[in-house]
């Protein structure tokens, strides 16, 4: 089952959803898209932890391709 994280449960405002395969690869897509979207050089043990537990199950999104028959 996947793993989803909801920025916003650790960053107050932000609407992006992280989808991963496990716990790992959802805490390296957030750690990327705090370091991009939010600014921050350096991420403290405390809000990666913080992070890890708003981590859930999850199912991702289904791809949709359009034009394709």
């Amino acid at each position: 089952m996947a793993k989803v994280l909801k920025c916003g449960d650790v960053f107050s405002g932000c609407d992006t959803v992280i989808y991963g395969k496990d716990e790992d690869e959802v805490l390296a897509k957030e750690e990327e898209h705090a370091r991009a979207d939010h600014n921050m050089t350096m991420i403290p043990m405390d809000t990666i932890k913080e992070m890890a537990n708003h981590i859930r199950d999850g199912v991702a999104p289904r791809r949709r391709w359009f034009g394709l028959r």
